[in-house]
């Protein structure tokens, strides 16, 4: 299959938040708890036009350097918030986004969600019967979750994600043809008292048609994280330009060069209507490793 690979147009249902957004409102009544300024942020975060540079727009960076994210995420890069965690995330929650066609939740398919051994921080390898392991720059990702709840604030502990994403050439595990029988690139992790929780990971490719991205859904607990239909939300993170710039030019990401010049944060399919709750914090270099950072409240 290598759909990836290709050139071909992003999947329609890999596309828009359109479809979603009349759910996510009726779910939380987002603009009668946020009002004001954070429910107007929130939705311009959801779905609005947005074609100017955001607080989400990365720095002009070199490997080793720092670049600063949205207004949700974490100031010391490690998924952890110091002082006043409204101010953090008063924006409003993570925008609800499609799962895109290659969720592995049993929506589409296979559900890894129930194999023994898909609750692990380090997803770089396969579990269970398979044994690949994927390739490319090494990368942790620090996640936050929080619950919103009128205007309260507060760590949603012992949340679960199931974070996923593509491999170094673009392709999802589970799915295409050439490592439909992998399950790497794929796990769950259970948030702590204050709700920080971390993987193992490498980073991801710039396939045709979409930024370069990870996948992540959120539940209520580990009990909970055997099925799409228990998720609270389903988003994904925006990777800065200056850091996908330093990690395609090694050895491996070749293909992304391309792919990532034809593409824009205005012109993708998902984070075209507004990006500044979904553009993760990465801070590192290609030799050491980079470390993303995002807070998840919901």
């Amino acid at each position: 299959m290598s759909h990836h690979g290709s050139t071909e147009a992003t999947e329609e249902h890999d596309l828009g938040l359109s479809h979603d957004l009349p759910r996510i409102m009726a779910r939380r009544g987002l603009l009668g708890l946020l009002g004001g300024v954070g429910a107007a942020a929130a939705l311009s975060a959801c779905g609005s036009d947005d074609t100017s540079p955001t607080s989400g727009s990365t720095t002009s960076g070199t490997s080793g350097g720092t670049t600063q994210g949205g207004p949700g995420t974490p100031p010391d890069g490690g998924g952890a918030i110091g002082g006043d965690a409204s101010v953090e995330v008063a924006d409003g929650e993570i925008p609800e986004e499609t799962a895109g066609p290659y969720p592995g939740d049993g929506s589409n398919g296979v559900n890894v969600l129930t194999e023994s051994g898909v609750v692990r921080s380090d997803i770089t390898t396969s579990f269970g019967d398979a044994s690949g392991v994927a390739e490319g720059i090494a990368t942790t990702v620090r996640l936050k979750v929080y619950d919103l709840n009128g205007d309260s604030v507060t760590p949603l502990a012992g949340a679960a994600i199931y974070l996923w994403h593509c491999d170094r050439e673009g392709r999802y595990s589970l799915y295409d043809d050439e490592i439909g029988g992998e399950n790497y690139l794929r796990g769950v992790q259970e948030a702590d008292d204050e709700g920080n929780l971390t993987f193992t990971t490498i980073f991801p490719a710039c396939y045709s048609g979409r930024w370069p991205h990870m996948h992540f859904e959120v539940y209520e607990s580990l009990a909970k994280a055997t099925s799409a239909d228990n998720k609270l939300r389903t988003s994904q993170l925006a990777l800065p330009e200056d850091v996908c710039n330093d990690v395609y030019a090694t050895e491996g990401y070749e293909q992304s060069v391309s792919n990532l010049s034809q593409l824009s944060l205005e012109s993708d399919g998902i984070f075209s209507d507004g990006y500044s709750l979904q553009m993760a914090k990465v801070t590192g270099s290609v030799e050491e490793g980079y470390t993303v950072s995002l807070n998840v409240p919901v």
